[in-house]
């Protein structure tokens, strides 16, 4: 990885898996690392910087998550242009988002193909965490953007196979694509996210040793991270959702004001945490195991340690239910909704 000329380094995912953090500290720092001679694409600032990655991930993939068209038309090669033109300088660029995970077979060829048309040597990056952590946060982020379903059916929906977001945590499938079509599983770099509790610098640590990057060329801290709520704010909020209705979905009228809430009302109150529900737990190890199997006979490049991706155990005897809705939350909610329709008149 010394030889950094030319390289892409493209980060692909999973999400929930510290995305926005390294996200944001890119970007933050685009500037230093192009003092370095490292391209960190963005567009113009009335697009919003960081959709250039976004909405070219969306373009290649064809999934637009609610969004039309011309959102979307273009983008990949606008991205494929700019970083076309850096590596031909002979420097490194570093492109990321966990939209690129939803990259069929199809789209994962056409990358490839496009990304060497200008000449760059290509290096994929997949950021992994626990599954049931994954699973938590994968459904805390529904109830942020105006999600009913309870936690339960959620977990029931992973379990069969149900939910899309389940095949993006997938490790085997989505680095096995991306493997096979580049033919060198050791440019296929598998980061482990430190397990809860551990050191949260690791992941942006081992994120630079494999896109090859100093930790000085990119000094400044992440500013935004997902809002995280707790075990009562989850109940609250998905009580709210289911009275605001389609209005608190994205797209929705209070959607804003909704996030609003969770950001300046609901986020990181020190409240116990969302845990996975110890009956899910033998399916969630048994897939766990089979990833990791396959990750240590598969030959991609492992960042970090494997058992970062084991579950913790989860006491039954401790377990709250975050379904199991107090009163005191459906009073709260109808009083949240008020306040929310009286924010959105003013």
């Amino acid at each position: 990885m010394s030889d950094r000329a030319g390289r892409v380094v493209l980060h692909v995912g999973a999400p929930k898996s510290g995305t926005t953090y390294l996200q944001s500290r890119l970007h933050r720092n685009a500037a230093s690392l192009a003092a370095h001679g490292v391209l960190v694409p963005r567009a113009d600032a009335a697009d919003g910087p960081a959709s250039l990655a976004f909405r070219a991930a969306l373009d290649l993939t064809g999934v637009r998550l609610g969004r039309g068209r011309g959102y979307t038309d273009g983008w990949w090669d606008r991205l494929v242009a700019v970083v076309g033109d850096h590596v031909a300088t002979g420097g490194p660029a570093v492109v990321s988002d966990e939209a690129f995970v939803r990259a069929d077979a199809a789209a994962v060829a056409r990358a490839l193909a496009d990304l060497r048309g200008t000449g760059a040597t290509l290096e994929v990056v997949y950021t992994a965490r626990d599954l049931a952590r994954q699973l938590v946060s994968g459904w805390l982020e529904g109830l942020k953007h105006g999600g009913t379903r309870t936690f339960g059916a959620y977990l029931e929906a992973a379990r069969d196979g149900e939910l899309g977001a389940v095949r993006a945590y997938d490790v085997a499938a989505v680095l096995g694509r991306w493997a096979e079509a580049l033919g060198d599983a050791g440019r296929v770099h598998l980061v482990t996210v430190p397990p809860e509790g551990g050191d949260r610098s690791l992941l942006w640590t081992r994120f630079l040793g494999v896109a090859g990057l100093d930790p000085a060329w990119a000094p400044v801290e992440a500013a935004r991270s997902n809002d995280a709520v707790g075990l009562p704010e989850a109940q609250f909020l998905r009580v709210l959702n289911e009275r605001l209705g389609a209005a608190a979905s994205r797209g929705g009228r209070l959607h804003a004001v909704v996030q609003d809430v969770v950001r300046e009302g609901l986020a990181e109150r020190g409240s116990p945490r969302v845990r996975l529900d110890p009956r899910h737990a033998g399916w969630v190890e048994e897939r766990t195991s089979d990833w990791l199997a396959w990750a240590r006979g598969s030959g991609v490049d492992v960042v970090g340690d494997l058992d970062d991706l084991r579950p913790a155990p989860v006491d039954p005897a401790t377990w709250e239910d975050p379904d199991r809705t107090v009163p005191a939350a459906l009073d709260a909610a109808d009083a949240a909704l008020a306040a929310v329709r009286a924010a959105r008149r003013r």
